[in-house]
């Protein structure tokens, strides 16, 4: 007999959540990104956790964490009411339909503030994930993250809009 397994909750980012997302992204870059980034470039990438902006960042943002038994497993954010800036999921909850849940409740709150599309700069790696949901690519970005060249894609979907 399958036994149920428990449902991801979604709750707003607290403060004292910043290590354990901080270790969710890190675990995520590092074990997810490999097949698109150099092992300098995830290293680059990695780093821009362990500072005090990264906490800053996630408290500017409308920042949402997906839970698992009380447990943070995920988190998105959302800067102003049209841009996803963050969207990280933990390796091990990879494929479950938590970043899905998680982007959904970022539409629904871009659209109920407002927002008639909403942008996304996607990494190699999340880039399909972006695309399976309507969001369509606009341009490739060269960003530089501790001296490293890091490539993302620039991607936008209409609001409202069948996917």
């Amino acid at each position: 007999m399958g036994q149920t397994l428990p449902k991801p909750g979604l709750r707003p980012f607290l403060p004292d959540d910043v290590p354990v997302l901080a270790a969710i992204f890190t675990a995520s870059i590092e074990e997810l990104t490999g097949d698109d980034y150099s092992e300098a470039q995830q290293q680059a990438w990695m780093e821009t956790a362990e500072s005090e902006e990264f906490g800053k960042r996630l408290a500017a943002d409308l920042t949402l964490v997906a839970t698992l038994e009380g447990s943070p497993i995920g988190f998105a954010s959302l800067r102003g009411n049209d841009h996803i800036r963050m969207l990280y999921v933990h390796p091990g909850v990879s494929g479950q339909g938590v970043a899905t849940m998680l982007v959904d409740a970022l539409e629904k709150l871009a659209g109920g503030r407002g927002a008639t599309s909403l942008s996304v700069d996607a990494s190699d790696t999340a880039q399909g994930f972006f695309a399976k949901r309507g969001y369509i690519a606009q341009q490739r970005n060269s960003v530089t993250i501790n001296d490293e060249w890091l490539a993302n894609t620039t991607m936008k979907k209409m609001l409202g809009a069948p996917q």
